[in-house]
């Protein structure tokens, strides 16, 4: 009973991973799944991929590992946030396709919210933006493709859950249909000063109330899964948004700790304690973790793509095979070329929030080849981290660039040419941990405090080890040369 299974369902990949009692991996399942691009900026997934690919995953590591049921004593979910699902009670059939939080398509709905004079409302109680990135808008749309969905709704029949709710309802059998607060708060639904659904924006929005998830504790008790699945009833204990289950992972549980996960976009969080910070630089102000009733706030800064742009060097132009390329790639390439590529595929968001830019090239010649394609990708996603972390700095002083050090984690964080262009670039100090995996730590510990197999905060915090440090070794002139370049090209991408 001493293993806790964490499932870390992401947008490109389900996962699933087994920690012992130590909080060491013992096995690892991963399947990746299609991703649907019906028209430009739109992103869909198919939810049937998203719970075969969970449940693929967590048997083939439970086999690998060469366990049974009885030797897990609780499941932690982490997951990516935003994506809205829709599905009937009755049968689990969904309504419409998931719509991803990478997805754009709501963005003239939501500049006519803004236009209306809403985003002051909604940020007050949300403390996020009126953007196509978070939940609410998705779900209008969805709505509004079937004038009998929000009749359907107010009776009960029709449910909405992000990417976790729908993988717990459907681990249950549909007994539990709840959430917990770090996912609930990227809705643009909920009300994080209050803990609660606002009736406000729902009305704003058409919404019916009925339809919105049970909001719980991050540490909590979500239900059980279905005997068949694995075995017997495996208790779901532990729940929270991949970037805030990486920042407990990363034990970023003082006030002034921060930490940067490079996913397929890349999430900054800065701890801002019992606080909620109001951003003055366009940041989000969010939930980090809730815990016995108690709520931790954070600052968010978002980059929607950094992996992606990897996984674009990769499908798009195809000039690597492996993401591991990159960095060979990038150390051959000519440094006095200066090309930089803003990614702005699906528009650029913290500190810029503009969703109908799109990415572009600067400074190429003749000589410009893979090797220079490849430096300007990786180096683009330091630019980016940059300027989510100045702006945090001007939000609350002394926490961000210049002072403190930033931990990082994710796929990306593995390329020691990123980490170190990421240090110079922002010149402090970048910590790797000895567990990259922390976003599927920090749900598993999680679930694990929950169950009594792992520790308390302050004693998992002792236990963070580091891997590397990565130490600023670039000069000033060459930082302020590259940043200025950096913001003409990020100036002349939002005048397009």
């Amino acid at each position: 009973m001493g293993h806790i299974l964490a499932i870390d369902q992401g947008t490109t990949s389900s996962r699933a991973i087994l920690f012992d009692g130590a909080m060491q991996i013992t096995a690892m399942a991963q399947e990746e799944f299609p991703q649907h691009y019906p028209a430009s900026g739109w992103v869909e997934h198919d939810p049937s991929d998203l719970w075969s690919t969970t449940a693929a995953t967590c048997r083939a590591a439970i086999e690998k590992a060469g366990l049974g049921a009885d030797d897990i004593a609780a499941i932690g979910i982490t997951n990516q946030r935003e994506t809205v699902v829709v599905w009937e009670r009755d049968t689990g059939k969904p309504v419409h396709n998931a719509i991803v939080w990478q997805d754009r398509r709501t963005a003239e709905t939501c500049q006519k919210l803004k236009d209306a004079g809403h985003e002051q409302m909604v940020t007050a109680r949300t403390g996020l933006l009126l953007d196509p990135y978070f939940s609410a808008t998705k779900l209008a749309w969805i709505l509004d493709q079937d004038e009998g969905l929000r009749a359907r709704a107010r009776k009960g029949e029709i449910l909405f859950g992000t990417v976790d709710c729908y993988i717990i309802w459907r681990l249950t059998g549909g007994r539990s249909h709840v959430t917990d607060a770090t996912n609930a708060a990227r809705t643009l639904l909920y009300d994080i000063h209050k803990g609660r659904w606002s009736s406000t924006i729902c009305q704003l929005l058409d919404i019916p109330m009925e339809m919105l998830p049970e909001v719980r504790d991050s540490a909590s008790d979500f239900g059980v899964t279905r005997a068949d699945l694995f075995g017997r009833e495996i208790p779901i204990l532990g729940v929270a948004g991949d970037q805030q289950a990486a920042t407990v992972g990363q034990a970023c549980f003082e006030p002034g700790m921060f930490k940067s996960t490079y996913g397929t976009g890349c999430f900054a969080l800065l701890n801002t304690g019992t606080q909620a910070v109001t951003s003055k630089n366009r940041l989000l102000t969010t939930i980090a973790y809730q815990l016995d009733g108690e709520v931790t706030y954070a600052l968010e800064g978002s980059i929607f793509v950094a992996g992606a742009v990897v996984q674009w060097l990769r499908d798009g132009l195809k000039i690597i095979r492996e993401a591991k390329e990159t960095q060979p790639l990038a150390e051959a390439s000519d440094p006095d070329q200066g090309v930089i590529l803003v990614p702005a595929f699906v528009g650029l968001g913290a500190p810029y929030w503009n969703p109908d830019c799109r990415g572009a090239i600067y400074g190429l010649t003749r000589n410009s080849g893979p090797e220079e394609f490849a430096r300007a990708a990786l180096e683009s996603v330091g630019y980016q981290t940059r300027d989510l972390l100045q702006a945090m700095h001007a939000d609350w002083p002394g926490s961000a660039t210049g002072e403190g050090v930033l931990r990082v984690d994710g796929g990306m964080s593995a390329s020691d040419w990123a980490m170190q262009f990421l240090s110079d670039i922002i010149g402090a100090p970048v910590d790797r941990p000895e567990v990259l995996e922390t976003t599927a730590l920090g749900a598993a510990w999680l679930a694990g405090m929950k169950a009594g197999v792992y520790p308390q905060m302050a004693e998992f915090a002792q236990s963070w080890r580091l891997e590397r440090r990565f130490e600023p070794a670039m000069s000033n002139e060459t930082r302020t040369r590259k940043t200025d370049a950096w913001a003409r090209a990020v100036k002349a991408t939002l005048s397009v």
